[in-house]
């Protein structure tokens, strides 16, 4: 199939026709629509629901959400469910920070009530008051090992001691132990936040391992990136595979 037919199967499939629509430069909308729909989404493992949630968290992390709208329709078209939606952008917040998820939130939030989703979705917690450390240090140890997270705990000086808990009850613990997604879709959505972050490479490259670690490919984590490099653009993309190479070769 030729990139203009890729380009206007997929724009259609995923924004009804409208990707980019109401541009003031036409010329832009041609090439970003083109990368976009007959590049980008034409390539790769992911399942329509994954590519779907690993922009939404792309755009989150960029807090380019003037569009948000248009993709979260696009992600519940792909076989999203709202639940998924939203604890995709649930996921991002030890990594990218609270006002950054609050603001996406709000805008898949209009979104939902324009397609006559009712809120709340159901409650996904897992965790109480009582148990969020201990099942988060659980969940932290079966991703990066015990004996690797116990050595990071006793490495840890006196007044950073915090840091780590905090790690492992709110990171771990409030987030990792949702319901909705799988270990394995959490681990891909952790690490597409971060290498949308950029300047985050050692956080990349630990998380490049942990994704392997839950049973995600080379090839998934490529083709996460990939998916996320319209909204990134070069230069953090590269960054994100030199990480993957260095963890998987």
């Amino acid at each position: 199939m030729e990139r203009t037919d890729r380009t206007e199967k997929n724009n259609e499939k995923w924004f009804k026709g409208a990707a980019f629509e109401g541009a003031m430069d036409p010329e832009f909308t041609d090439i970003a629509r083109g990368f976009l729909c007959g590049d980008v989404l034409s390539r790769g493992c992911l399942t329509d629901r994954q590519r779907a949630l690993v922009t939404l968290t792309a755009l989150t992390t960029c807090q380019t959400l003037d569009n948000m709208a248009a993709y979260t329709e696009a992600a519940l078209g792909a076989g999203a469910t709202p639940e998924e939606i939203k604890e995709t952008l649930y996921q991002c917040t030890p990594y990218i920070g609270m006002e950054r998820v609050w603001a996406a939130l709000k805008e898949v939030n209009k979104a939902f009530q324009a397609a006559g989703i009712k809120e709340p979705c159901r409650k996904q917690g897992t965790v109480t008051e009582e148990t969020r450390f201990e099942k988060g240090l659980a969940v932290q140890q079966e991703i990066f090992g015990a004996d690797n997270i116990n050595k990071m705990r006793d490495a840890a000086p006196e007044e950073l001691k915090h840091i780590q808990d905090y790690l492992s009850a709110y990171c771990f613990g409030d987030f990792y132990t949702r319901g909705t997604l799988d270990l394995k879709m959490r681990e891909l959505i952790t690490f597409c936040a971060i290498c949308c972050l950029g300047g985050c490479e050692p956080q990349a490259k630990s998380h490049a391992g942990a994704n392997i670690s839950v049973g995600n490919t080379r090839e998934m984590l490529i083709d996460a990136v990939t998916q996320c490099l319209p909204f990134i653009g070069f230069p953090r993309t590269l960054n994100a595979i030199s990480c993957i190479n260095e963890v998987t070769r």
